[in-house]
Order: C-alpha cells, then sequence, then structure tokens
C-alpha cells in the first residue's frame, strides 16, 4: 500500500490559507502537490490587521521585501502596544518590543530598576526602551543597534490590511504553482475503515481528492470539528468576551507607530492605523453588553469618521483538542481562538505552518508526529493565553461587573505560578521558548501594577551612584538616538517614493 503524501489540498483561502499554501510550496513545492479550495462567496473575518515581529521572518522566507509588502499591504510600523484603562481609568503603559534597557550575565536590567525602586529612586521604567520612545515621538527608521554601542536597536512588527495581505500570498503562490479551485465545499467524504477524509465534493460537483488535508476554514472548523469531531476546550471560564464589532474610519491625523488597546465597561477596543484608513474594533462580552450597545460605544469612540458598517463576530476562546487528527491538520481559526489582544492570530498561523513542514509526514502519517505536533501546538498556545489573561487578571478596576469578574476570578496554575515567582523575587523564567521574552511579561506585570517583593541580588554589585550614571547614560543614550529618527509618516512617504 502506497501511503505517500503527495497532494496536499488546502480548505479554505483567507491569510491562514494563503500564508500556509506559499510556505508549503517555497519549501516542499518540488515534492507535493498543493491545490488549496476557497469560495469568493465566503468572506473571510480579516479584521487581525496587527502583527509582532516574527512577521518578517515569515516575509523573509516567502521572497517578499519590505518595500513591497508595506506598499501592497498599505502597512504602517509597530512598535508595541499602548494599554489604555486598563490597570485603572485614566492609566495608560505600553507593551513595548524589544528589550529595556541592558541586561548583565545572569540578571536582566529591570532587576537594577527594582532596586532603585525600592530605594524611592527608580526613573520611569520605559525610559530605558527605545521602542517606547519612539512610538511616543512618532517616529522610526531601521536601527539595528543603538549608535556606538553593542545594545539592540529597534524591534518591530506591522499593521496591515489582511484581506490586501492575502491577496499578495494568494498572488505569489499561484504564480509559483499552487492549484486555486473556487466554490464552495458541499460534502467530505471519508475512509469507512479509518476515518480519513479521502476527498471534498464542491457544489460545482467537482470531486478533489488528497492524502492530506489541512482545515483553513475559520471558526467553521468544517474538517478538523464538524466532520472528525475532534473536541474543543472552551477557556471562556478565563477569557470572558465572546464577541468583537469591527468597523473602519477614515485617518483624522498621520499614523502612529503602535497599536492602541482601550479598556471600556465589558471589553476592550482597539485602534489600528493603517495609511489608507484605521481598523477598529470592540471586543466584549455579551453578559454585560448587548450588540446594538456594543456598535454604539464603537462608535462613539472612532478617531474619524466610519467608513464601513460595524459588522458584529462571535468566537468562543479556545482551542480544538487535537490540532491535528488522522489525515487532518487543522491551521488558524479553525484549531482555537485568542482574542487579538496581543496580535498573535497571525504569527500562529505561521507557527503552525512551519511546524507542519519541519514534521511533513511525506512516507505515511506516524503517531509520533502527529503526537508531537499536538503537543508543541498545545504548549504555545497555552502560554500565550497565559499571556492575554494576565491583562485581565491584574486590574484594579472596580467600576463594572465585567472587571470584577476579571479581577476575581481563578487563573491557569501555569500563569499563577509565574505571577507568584514575580511577586516574591522579581524574577520571569522563559519556558518552553514560548513566545513572550522576559520583557513582555515584565512590561504587563509593570504596567498593570503588580510590585516586586524582592530583585536579584546582582543588583547589588552595583552601588547606587554606579545605579544612577547607568541609568542617567541609557536615558541620554536612547533620547538622543530618538531624537535624530525620522518621522513614521517620512518613513512610509520613503517607502512610497522609492
Amino acid at each position: 500500500m502506497n501511503n505517500k503524501i503527495t497532494n496536499v489540498v488546502i480548505a479554505g483561502g483567507g491569510t491562514a490559507g494563503w500564508i500556509t499554501a506559499a510556505l508549503l510550496n517555497k519549501v516542499l513545492g518540488n515534492v507535493i502537490n498543493i491545490t488549496l479550495v476557497e469560495s469568493d462567496q465566503i468572506g473571510t473575518i480579516g479584521v487581525g490587521e496587527a502583527s509582532i515581529p516574527p512577521i518578517s521572518h515569515l516575509n523573509g522566507a516567502l521572497g517578499i521585501n519590505e518595500h513591497e509588502f508595506i506598499n501592497a499591504t498599505q502597512a504602517t510600523i509597530k512598535l508595541g502596544i499602548e494599554f489604555e484603562n486598563w490597570r485603572e481609568q485614566n492609566h495608560k503603559y505600553m507593551h513595548a518590543f524589544g528589550s529595556i534597557g541592558k541586561d548583565f550575565p545572569f540578571c536582566e536590567f529591570h532587576h537594577f530598576w527594582l532596586k532603585a525602586k525600592q530605594q524611592n529612586h527608580a526613573p520611569d521604567l520605559w525610559d530605558f526602551s527605545v521602542n517606547y520612545q519612539a512610538a511616543k515621538a512618532g517616529k522610526f527608521a531601521h536601527l539595528r543597534n543603538l549608535p556606538n554601542t553593542q545594545l539592540p536597536g529597534l524591534h518591530y512588527a506591522y499593521h496591515f490590511d489582511a484581506t490586501l495581505y492575502a491577496k499578495l500570498l494568494k498572488k505569489l503562490a499561484q504564480q509559483r504553482g499552487v492549484k486555486r479551485v473556487e466554490g464552495k465545499i458541499k460534502s467530505v467524504q471519508q475512509c469507512q475503515q479509518s476515518g480519513d477524509i479521502q476527498a471534498l465534493t464542491l457544489e460545482s460537483g467537482s470531486v478533489i481528492k488528497g492524502d492530506l488535508f489541512i482545515d483553513c476554514t475559520g471558526l467553521s472548523a468544517l474538517l478538523i470539528e464538524k466532520t472528525l469531531n475532534t473536541g474543543f476546550e472552551d477557556w471562556s471560564h478565563w477569557l470572558p468576551c465572546d464577541s468583537a464589532v469591527a468597523v473602519q474610519s477614515e485617518s483624522a491625523n498621520e499614523p502612529v507607530p503602535y497599536t492602541r488597546s482601550i479598556a471600556q465597561n465589558a471589553g476592550w477596543q482597539w485602534q489600528i492605523p493603517l495609511q489608507h484608513r484605521v481598523g477598529n474594533g470592540l471586543v466584549f462580552s455579551s453578559r454585560y453588553l448587548t450588540d446594538d450597545e456594543a456598535k454604539q460605544q464603537l462608535l462613539a469612540n472612532l478617531p474619524g469618521k466610519a467608513i464601513t458598517e460595524p459588522r458584529v463576530i462571535r468566537f468562543k476562546t479556545g482551542r480544538r483538542r487535537l490540532q491535528w487528527h488522522k489525515n487532518v491538520v487543522a491551521i488558524g481559526l479553525s484549531s482555537g481562538f485568542l482574542e487579538p489582544l496581543e496580535s498573535t492570530s497571525i504569527h500562529l498561523i505561521q507557527t503552525a505552518a512551519i511546524r507542519l513542514i519541519k514534521l511533513f509526514p511525506h512516507n505515511g502519517i506516524k503517531h509520533s508526529q502527529v503526537t508531537t505536533y499536538n503537543l508543541q501546538s498545545k504548549t504555545e498556545i497555552e502560554r500565550i493565553r497565559d499571556f492575554i489573561i494576565l491583562h485581565y487578571k491584574l486590574t484594579t478596576r472596580t467600576d463594572s461587573a465585567f472587571w470584577r469578574q476579571c479581577q476575581q476570578m481563578s487563573i491557569p496554575e501555569t500563569l499563577q505560578q509565574k505571577i507568584t515567582l514575580f511577586k516574591q523575587t522579581g524574577k520571569l523564567i522563559r519556558e518552553d521558548d514560548e513566545l513572550f521574552a522576559e520583557p513582555a511579561w515584565q512590561q504587563v506585570m509593570i504596567g498593570q501594577g503588580l510590585e516586586a517583593d524582592d530583585y536579584h541580588p546582582l543588583a547589588n554589585a552595583l552601588t547606587d551612584e554606579q545605579l544612577l550614571a547607568l541609568f542617567s547614560d541609557l536615558k541620554a543614550l536612547i533620547n538622543h538616538t530618538v531624537e535624530q529618527l525620522p518621522s513614521h509618516s517620512e518613513f512610509l512617504s520613503r517607502m512610497k517614493n522609492n
């Protein structure tokens, strides 16, 4: 019996389908045939317009240069996410990408800052983030290192039009040999003995056979759930938002190089500035807010005139119990859903496709491959889940039932351990190569008001005078560097004109 995997069928297009198709084709295009089935009649969610820095690796792997990407997707630069009203009303902090200050062997910079804070002479932590200072100054340039130092420069991602990005990937993948079939899937044919999927039958009557099927059908999860009944692990007791309303608006001002996340009474609002418009949305809990109330709240807080009708999206936060089951791999929203608070949706598509490439079953599907894939997927999304829950749990807001619920809820043990370790020792440990590194956790914990009781003893290696000199020198270096940078708008203008 020939178990070779030669024909791969991707069910669904959108960002998930075309990222997966483009990556598989780029790496394995010489040994497999890839067919993507999508229907122009089925809309994609397409509201995820913010990303995190690893997207540059994805574009690089696909041979998409930055100039082409920015112009094709109306992209702007993203240096971090500013959280407004999350800790309490009228309070702001930022999860800025990149490092903070200057790390020492075995001891991160924030321990020196914690020591100074205990002595009541610590400056603002974000004084030592070049990303934060550039973001708030509205500046950007490619800065690999701070001048005349070994310190890293700016780490950045993008805001972009997800629909335009899918079109770019689609064009690229089709030029390189991915076959696209237009049509709605009418039924799914399974092997009676194994339960594996054998073919997709379209409404047109066409039959698309395959050896391996990739489910990119979004929240409907047509193959992994509706056909294979994989099961779903519900996380709504930790992440109570279950709805979003999205609308696009005109740009009233120059685009800032960061995302705004503005906490409201029953959820939070995003503002994502693109070159040609602003993406807006309100993620909320239907337990505390009706759809009409959500629409009114969003429309009352837009940065410019609405240019689309608000649309409501329902979701359930959680994950499929198995991302790979039988001969189906779920990638994108079909594999699970985390709200877009930290812009991780596209990254999870990227890592899932790369994981599949690394474990690709060219000589037939082996149990060990499937088990490894599912374990890695589970660990990855649970670490991201914990990071998102952190923002809600550490609120001090008591002005609405929603925020009181968040403050009082139980949380996963893995997250409680991280919080307790930081509270007692000031330490944070990055586990299992998780996505968010120590500076990300530090900024959210400190930004939300969690105070550490202690710091690493190595921070005592510097005298108070040396510590103040370190702070002063770093602050001066960062401020001087940011002053020299061109504005974000100047950078985008150069990209357009080159």
